[in-house]
């Protein structure tokens, strides 16, 4: 039996939440599981619809962590236990066995100053565990600057869900919604400074003198909402830009798959970094390619020049260049084709292969 121990879980949901019931739903036809994850509202329809076991802890943050460790080092000592998998480092530190543990590494949470306590705290954990699995190459190489050692540190991406059949009523009601708006960028993201929405916003008034019918279409939510509707309105882009939370993933989906172009030129703000991107996959699950941003781990998920193109998201002008290049003589349809094939590599199952490698 192996445990799972994760903060973020269905039926939350996230890009954090759908790495974690991926590997879970795939460990759980290979192995027995159980999975030890936060409380969550309307948690117990989600549950009982899974094969496997999952414990629920509540609670405020600080004393849910310690009654979640309390259960886990409880449930160890009474159970037959091969390994533990965390999603975070936190979710381990409190954890006492000689157990097999293994801890997923995504970016920002391992993003500390070298010597700093949250730092210390980091490297301790991860220093005693069997493998770190970083999200991409580039969260290995910031893990092992941060004083992880090299030798614990593989990678293996984030799997991808299998491509969801398209609502055939969602699908009308993009049709209608954007008409002859073309061509049509997207973003799926929280409203954060890292993702990047003001340079795109801004690199779309330049591109509207190009394309009148342009049309950038944002979903998600987040601190910067606000400021990003505001500098909408400012420069004058409220015909081109829509917004969308809390929509269906039925509509999100279509949204995706009537676009012509994944833009999220992320950037490293502060200690906050993309890791991967498991946004760009989604998108090109659907034929559409992307840009992203040469901070970070997108380059794992984006071949340059080929499945979408990689930009410096600090610079205004080379985003501006990266979508006039991929928009004009509509170059988005060859480089979505060839995203649809790349990604067939990013599939669970073949992700869970790289997990047994590792476990074994």
């Amino acid at each position: 039996m192996y445990l799972i121990v994760t903060r973020a879980f269905p039926p939350e949901l996230g890009g954090m939440q759908s790495l974690m019931w991926g590997l879970s739903r795939e460990m759980s036809k290979n192995f027995m599981i159980k999975v030890f994850a936060d409380y969550q509202e309307n948690h117990k329809e989600f549950d009982e619809q899974t094969s496997f076991s999952i414990e629920r802890v509540g609670g405020i943050k600080f004393l849910r962590k310690i009654r979640k460790a309390q259960l886990i080092n409880e449930f160890l000592k009474e159970n037959k236990v091969q390994g533990i998998i965390a999603d975070h480092w936190k979710s381990l530190e409190l954890i006492k066995t000689d157990k097999k543990k293994y801890c997923l590494v995504h970016g920002k949470e391992i993003n500390h100053p070298l010597g700093s306590s949250l730092n210390k705290r980091v490297t301790k954990v991860l220093n005693n565990v069997e493998k770190v699995i970083a999200n991409s190459k580039y969260t290995k190489n910031l893990a092992i600057n941060n004083g992880v050692e090299q030798e614990r540190v593989v990678v293996i991406n984030p799997g991808a869900d299998p491509v969801q059949i398209l609502n055939k009523t969602s699908l009308k009601k993009v049709e209608s919604l954007l008409k002859i708006k073309s061509p049509r960028l997207i973003t799926v993201s929280r409203f954060v400074k890292r993702k990047n929405h003001e340079k795109i916003i801004m690199a779309l008034r330049n591109l509207k003198q190009l394309y009148p019918d342009i049309v950038y279409i944002c979903i998600g939510y987040g601190d910067e909402e606000k400021n990003i509707k505001k500098l909408v309105e400012e420069l004058d882009l409220t015909s081109q830009v829509m917004f969308f939370k809390d929509i269906s993933t039925d509509l999100k989906n279509a949204l995706i798959a009537k676009s012509n172009i994944f833009v999220m030129p992320s950037i490293t703000h502060k200690t906050s970094v993309e890791g991967f991107g498991i946004a760009y996959v989604e998108a090109a699950q659907y034929g559409i390619p992307s840009i992203g941003g040469k901070d970070g781990g997108a380059s794992d998920a984006i071949v340059h020049n080929k499945t979408g193109l990689i930009c410096d998201g600090n610079n205004l002008d080379d985003i501006y260049s990266s979508l006039n290049s991929i928009i004009e003589n509509k170059r988005y349809i060859e480089l979505g084709k060839n995203a649809k094939e790349y990604v067939s590599k990013f599939q669970w199952n073949k992700t869970l292969e790289e997990y047994k490698k590792v476990l074994n």
